[in-house]
């Protein structure tokens, strides 16, 4: 059960809701950071012959939180078509992909918040994870988000390298 909206949580239920949706929100913060530099070619560009454009890694966290902390935990009804976080032929503009991106960890600080004592360690499954509980995945999915915030510092260096306009 998650704990109802509005209910002010102490003590470590409290503490731990409040370092997460403040690691969530920075992350967040970070990926529009390293997205504002770079114009909507460069944001579905892949730099590299192999790996993945900054777009597609912000699609890729959208989905990953949409389907982990949504679908599994909020009971939000998300379908998740991961292959088409890397591989979609019309992507969407940069604007909405961050903006469905800050949707998600919007309805994921939202979930966390509403979580109670018993809901954190609550039983959880989701496919393609090995997490064990609602903490664990939580705590998954905000290391999963300062993963590919390390790639996409990586690709905004290199894009800007091949553009001529590295300092």
């Amino acid at each position: 059960m998650l704990a109802k909206q509005g209910k002010k949580m102490s003590g470590l239920e409290g503490t731990l809701a409040s370092v997460l949706v403040s690691r969530y929100k920075a992350n967040a913060a970070r990926v529009r950071e390293l997205a504002a530099p770079i114009n909507d070619k460069q944001f579905w560009q892949k730099p590299f012959p192999y790996g993945n454009s900054v777009g597609h890694l912000v699609l890729h966290l959208t989905g990953n939180l949409n389907y982990y902390i949504g679908a599994q935990i909020a009971k939000t009804g998300y379908v998740r078509d991961r292959p088409q976080e890397f591989n979609n032929p019309n992507p969407p503009s940069k604007e909405e992909a961050l903006k469905r991106f800050d949707d998600a960890v919007t309805m994921a600080e939202q979930t966390i918040r509403g979580l109670s004592s018993d809901d954190w360690s609550a039983a959880y499954s989701g496919v393609g994870t090995d997490a064990t509980t609602r903490l664990d995945i939580v705590v998954v999915c905000a290391a999963h988000m300062q993963h590919h915030i390390g790639q996409m510092i990586y690709l905004g260096y290199e894009l800007r390298r091949q553009a001529g306009t590295t300092p």
